[in-house]
């Protein structure tokens, strides 16, 4: 095998599909690793031309993050890939205390040896907007977009509430290091090296992206800024991906840097689909209740039952019981944990934490890592009695956890469902290899996107006409 073009680390598990999507559906075949592969790991995927690392930096303290990303980062720069991605979420989830994404930047640019390291958030492919520094999304795929500080989820997210949407002002609360920008107007003047040069005497530098028409110009400000360094390390969402790819299309270099076909088939169609959700977004509030009205049956989880001790396994086993009834007999089931950050449950589920003894810190840690793995488990139960080919996850914060408790190894995407939540053919060492999963943000795809999941993608376009 050559040496990768690209190797990254995602931040959470959802995000790091994302960018998986984009490098494949580009021709350049990618295979995410849920712990950092070996070199023989490597090799047994023929043609590959990047790859990834499943993380959850996102959800750890800054000392956490410091164990966790220094062997990591090693490893991705061991492979000798021209270019090092951090890759975070695009609505940039992050606080001084958890996720802290200018503690990644530090730790990169001491791993790596970057001095400057560019910082990609926006993603218009995602919906998400950066302009004069200040970051936008849409609460869903066909919402206004909001800036960051107002959007009605990040500006309640009950892990890391953005608070500020000039993300300049929201790194200087996270590190000492000194962050320029690159602005819309200046990025659209110019895109050469040499006139980026009083912006690159910074230790980081945000580069605004608006629009389509922008991401091969992001794209050459990026090779341009690596210049003739063995490696370059780049902070951002899937926007770098994008990015790079529009201008290696643009430029011409694509199609020899190819090793798998870059357009994919539609979503197939399958006879029965069982998804989780640990998301307590009002988009996959709405996904729920979308799915429910056409047809599939929802069952509500108890996470103060499933985290507390004495309670966990006996509501893990009526779950799983009640869930088999209902699949055994042909349902489309969706298990939901929230319909959203108003749901009961919500305060419900903190409250059993504190009577656990967990801080207010502690909670905004650990309830991921904590409520995942049990989440994993019923899942784990329940397709160990009823073989399904699709399953669906959603939640940023619990999928790699229920990832892990599956017994994954590797995923490659297949085929595109919504923007960055591909479909993916799972790698285990037992009888879920070859099983497909999709595994969603809570605020990524449209209200119909289980059914997309289960009709195919033909059938749902066709009924959308």
């Amino acid at each position: 095998m050559s040496d990768p073009i690209l190797a990254y680390y995602g931040d959470d598990f959802t995000g790091s599909t994302d960018v998986m999507e984009v490098l494949q559906w580009s021709g350049l075949r990618t295979v995410l690793f849920l712990q950092p592969p070996t070199k023989s790991q490597l090799q047994s995927f023929d043609n590959l031309r990047a790859f990834g690392i499943a993380g959850w930096s996102r959800s750890m303290s800054p000392a956490e993050m410091d164990a966790e990303l220094k062997p990591a980062l090693a490893r991705l720069k061991d492979s000798n890939a021209k270019v090092v991605h951090y890759k975070v979420c695009s609505t940039f989830d992050s606080s001084p205390e958890i996720g802290n994404i200018g503690k990644a930047i530090e730790l990169g640019r001491g791993v790596i040896g970057t001095k400057c390291v560019p910082v990609v958030v926006g993603a218009p492919n995602l919906a998400r907007y950066q302009v004069f520094g200040n970051l936008f999304a849409k609460s869903g795929l066909d919402t206004e977009a909001y800036r960051l500080d107002r959007h009605p989820t990040m500006q309640q997210h009950p892990i890391t509430p953005m608070v500020e949407a000039d993300l300049r002002l929201h790194l200087a609360r996270q590190t000492d290091l000194k962050v320029s920008l690159l602005d819309i107007l200046r990025l659209r003047q110019s895109s050469d090296r040499c006139d980026l040069a009083d912006l690159l005497t910074a230790d980081g530098l945000l580069i605004d992206l608006l629009d389509e028409a922008d991401l091969p110009r992001v794209g050459n400000v990026l090779e341009s800024i690596a210049g003739n360094a063995s490696q370059t390390y780049v902070v951002g969402s899937s926007g770098v991906e994008y990015a790079l790819s529009a201008h290696w299309s643009e430029c011409g270099y694509l199609d020899s840097m190819r090793s798998c076909e870059p357009i994919q088939a539609p979503v197939a169609r399958v006879e029965q689909l069982l998804v989780i959700t640990g998301s307590c977004s009002p988009v996959n509030a709405r996904q729920i209740a979308w799915a429910e009205d056409h047809g599939f049956q929802a069952i509500p989880l108890n996470p103060s039952r499933l985290i507390s001790p004495e309670t966990s396994e006996q509501e893990i086993r009526a779950t799983v019981g009640r869930t088999l009834d209902l699949v055994r007999g042909g349902a489309n089931v969706i298990l939901h944990s929230s319909r959203g950050p108003n749901d009961s449950r919500v305060p419900e589920t903190i409250a059993a934490f504190e009577s656990l003894g967990f801080s207010e810190q502690e909670i905004r840690l650990r309830s991921g890592r904590t409520l995942g793995p049990k989440l994993g488990q019923i899942l784990k139960r329940i397709l160990a009695e009823h073989r399904i080919k699709r399953v669906g996850i959603a939640g940023g914060d619990t999928s790699g956890y229920i990832a892990r408790e599956l017994g994954i190894t590797a995923l490659e995407a297949i085929a595109p469902v919504a923007p960055g939540s591909p479909l993916c053919r799972a790698y285990a060492d037992n009888d879920l290899d070859g099983v497909e999963f999709v595994f969603k943000g809570g605020q990524v795809g449209k209200d119909d996107v289980w059914s997309t999941l289960l009709k195919g993608s033909d059938a749902i376009s066709k009924t959308n006409m």
